[in-house]
């Protein structure tokens, strides 16, 4: 089968493809034909191996070269051999550790979940990473509430957006001027175009700020969140040697001193992400979310799509189709 390999760290032209031999699902496994997988910043931070501190942590990216694997993390699929829960032809999605960027791939069926009905391959790829960091990051947000979503026009802020609105809350959002039209159409009331106006500034307060962007101080930040209310941090800017982890760790390092709690929302960490895909298909399955897709790649230009993505200019997702 044909798959995108990283033997080296570098750029989105060193990654290259290669004929590897056709994955054998183990007990427990299925073999999913991939139909369509999508590009994250996680995904590129291991093809960078940036932040470098991730290269000292157990479990992170290796020293000095990469182990040498397929990428991706986003999977829509169908499935090849039958297991104990799915069966021959089912549609399904999943958040991998690893290994979308391929023809196919073996993937335990407790990861897997059935793909929402009415949605395609590619809307489905679209959702995996961003969505379930969305909701994970939104858990705790009541009806009624003041949510501010910094960064709302990118892959989990378009997914958060519209979360917010479907838990009751109250959503303003925070993105670029070219993408002030997008987010007033996915339930944002107020919109601040943050080349015009800084929100930590604006005077409003809110119960729940979730910040994907990382574009203001942790400091000026707290000055929007209630003092009884929650910070919730993302990701934030990247960088070469501690970004965007430095932003997300001062976050947490500050919590203990202020009042506002502050947390982080891990979907890589998540126990139980087949549970959270399935409470994320209900909800496109009653229309209340709906993936926004910028650009789709076919899969012989996926090195275009982790590019494009990687200029962090995106609306919405970047798929890519097989």
């Amino acid at each position: 089968m044909k798959a995108l390999v990283q033997h080296v760290y570098g750029a989105p032209s060193d990654l290259i493809f290669e004929e590897v031999p056709d994955p054998v699902p183990a007990p427990g496994e299925v073999l999913v034909q991939v139909r369509a997988t999508s590009v994250n910043p996680y995904d590129w931070h291991f093809m960078r191996g940036q932040p470098y501190v991730a290269r000292l942590m157990q479990g992170g990216f290796g020293l000095r070269r990469p182990r040498p694997g397929v990428l991706g993390c986003d999977l829509a699929g169908r499935v090849e051999t039958a297991g104990a829960t799915f069966r021959l032809g089912d549609d399904v999605f999943a958040l991998l550790p690893s290994g979308a960027y391929a023809e196919y791939v073996c993937v335990s069926e407790d990861l897997l979940a059935p793909m929402p009905a009415g949605l395609t391959h590619e809307q489905a790829a679209a959702m995996p990473m961003a969505a379930v960091t969305a909701l994970l990051a939104l858990r705790g947000v009541e009806a009624g509430q003041r949510v501010l979503v910094n960064g709302a026009s990118g892959g989990v802020g378009t997914f958060a957006v519209q979360l917010a609105k479907a838990l009751g809350a109250r959503v303003d959002a925070v993105c670029g001027t070219a993408n002030v039209e997008l987010a007033r159409s996915l339930g944002a009331e107020q919109v601040v175009d943050y080349r015009a106006e800084d929100f930590t500034r604006s005077g409003r307060r809110y119960d729940f700020v979730l910040d994907v962007a990382g574009s203001r101080s942790l400091p000026a930040c707290r000055r929007v969140v209630d003092r009884t209310g929650t910070f919730v941090v993302v990701g934030g800017p990247a960088g070469r040697w501690l970004q965007p982890a430095g932003h997300a760790f001062g976050a947490l390092a500050a919590g203990p001193f202020a009042r506002r709690r502050a947390v982080l929302a891990d979907a890589v960490g998540c126990r139980d992400k087949k549970a959270v895909l399935g409470e994320l298909a209900a909800l496109v399955e009653r229309g209340a979310v709906t993936p926004v897709i910028d650009r789709s790649y076919p899969f012989d230009d996926l090195r275009a799509a982790i590019a494009y993505q990687e200029t962090g200019h995106a609306k919405g997702k970047v798929v890519v189709t097989l």
